[in-house]
């Protein structure tokens, strides 16, 4: 299996996107966005295409430095958190109102 069929090159992103490599570099040094160095040439994976996208939005489209796309980034990482907690609760209340 070709290691790279799970990733798009960073290059390729961002002549697609229109985007500076140096924006998907700096989201790398904050640890929102994880590329991969193979043979090379950086590479993003698949699975983070649509989290990337978003950020792109933030940034071009919403004007928001990557300072504010880390907090956004961890509010929503948050929310999500809660969420799944919520269901879990749910699921627990659930079963223990069947026993009851």
């Amino acid at each position: 299996m070709n290691q790279q069929e799970n990733y798009i090159s960073l290059s390729q992103f961002c002549e697609s996107c229109g985007i500076e490599k140096s924006f998907i570099q700096t989201l790398n040094d904050h640890g929102l966005i994880e590329t991969v160095l193979i043979e090379q040439q950086d590479y993003i994976a698949y699975d983070d295409i649509g989290r990337l996208e978003k950020f792109v939005r933030f940034h071009y489209e919403m004007e928001i430095n990557v300072e504010g796309i880390e907090a956004i980034s961890n509010l929503l990482e948050r929310i999500e958190n809660l969420q799944t907690e919520v269901q879990d609760l749910k699921r627990k209340l659930d079963l223990y109102k069947g026993l009851v």
